[in-house]
């Protein structure tokens, strides 16, 4: 797979637009595959001890995958807004923006056209790195001003790097974020709940069985959302506490120790050896453990 480099055919939308998929590698093994579609991280394979690839992300074989009901948003960059904007509105300038619900009376993800289910310009593509440029009008699912947004992928080493930047030419809101779904067993290989996951946050926010916050920031000490030490996903999703059950998981917002670019998070699969850090420059982070995947969507 090192050598392909050049954009492919990735099948079709159900208007007949083609969407493409670039691959990305570096001669250390690491290959990230990327669509126009979503800008989104079809699979990504790292090599094991033995010198063998395996694809940890989670995505599906063709275009028809990612069209199809139920909406996962596997691997997308998921905007202008990622998670819910309660009651599908929000105040700008002391004006009611009413913005296109797509999870009952909310907005998720940037509504039901949002940018996982746009085509992506490609502004630059090259062996290791690819930058896609989308353009969302004023008046987008109801957000105002124009938005021009580039998300670049780099893979160096073991690193893969993604830059969001978001430029408008009026006062509104913009929150970007990678929806990338990780299984360090690798494909076909076991579920996530084995894995270990650490997060540098000392507090989050609660949540209601809408996914919708319920007030301020709580102590994560003394809860199963106590991330600060390696913890058992398996342990802490099924724990009996009311943050846990209202959403069947975890699917909450830590706010992060520090300042600019920094580790903010280490996820471990100690049967293989395999582990993951992921760095950030932004306060909070959202963990998600795939609560809403029952076995009904498959890739």
């Amino acid at each position: 797979m090192r050598g392909e480099t050049s954009p492919q055919a990735f099948g079709a939308l159900p208007d007949g637009r083609e969407v493409t998929v670039h691959t990305l590698s570096d001669p250390g093994g690491l290959v990230l595959r990327v669509l126009d579609l979503g800008a989104t991280v079809q699979a990504l394979h790292v090599p094991d001890s033995t010198g063998a690839t395996t694809n940890l992300a989670l995505g599906h074989p063709d275009a028809t995958g990612y069209t199809a009901p139920p909406e996962a948003f596997l691997g997308a960059v998921v905007g202008r807004y990622a998670n819910r904007i309660a009651g599908a509105g929000f105040p700008l300038d002391d004006v009611l923006v009413e913005l296109a619900a797509n999870e009952g009376g909310n907005t998720l993800h940037g509504g039901p056209e949002g940018f996982h289910r746009r085509l992506w310009r490609t502004v630059a593509a090259a062996p290791d790195r690819l930058t896609l440029e989308l353009i969302s009008p004023h008046g987008d699912q109801g957000f105002p001003g124009e938005l021009t947004v580039t998300a670049t992928y780099r893979v160096r080493g073991h690193t893969v790097t993604l830059d969001l930047d978001a430029r408008t030419d009026a006062p509104t809101v913009a929150s970007l974020a990678s929806h990338l779904y990780l299984n360090l067993a690798g494909e076909g290989a076991g579920t996530i709940e084995d894995h270990r996951l650490t997060v540098t946050a000392d507090s989050y926010l609660p949540v209601d069985d809408h996914g919708l916050p319920t007030g301020a920031l709580t102590p994560v000490a003394g809860t199963p959302l106590d991330l600060t030490t390696p913890a058992r996903l398996g342990d802490r999703m099924r724990a009996e506490h009311p943050d846990i059950t209202a959403v069947g998981g975890i699917d909450h917002s830590f706010h992060l120790r520090g300042a600019g670019l920094r580790r903010a998070a280490r996820l471990e699969h100690p049967a293989s050896g395999r582990s993951v850090e992921l760095f950030t420059d932004q306060p909070a982070l959202q963990v998600y453990t795939g609560n809403a995947l029952d076995g009904t969507i498959t890739g």
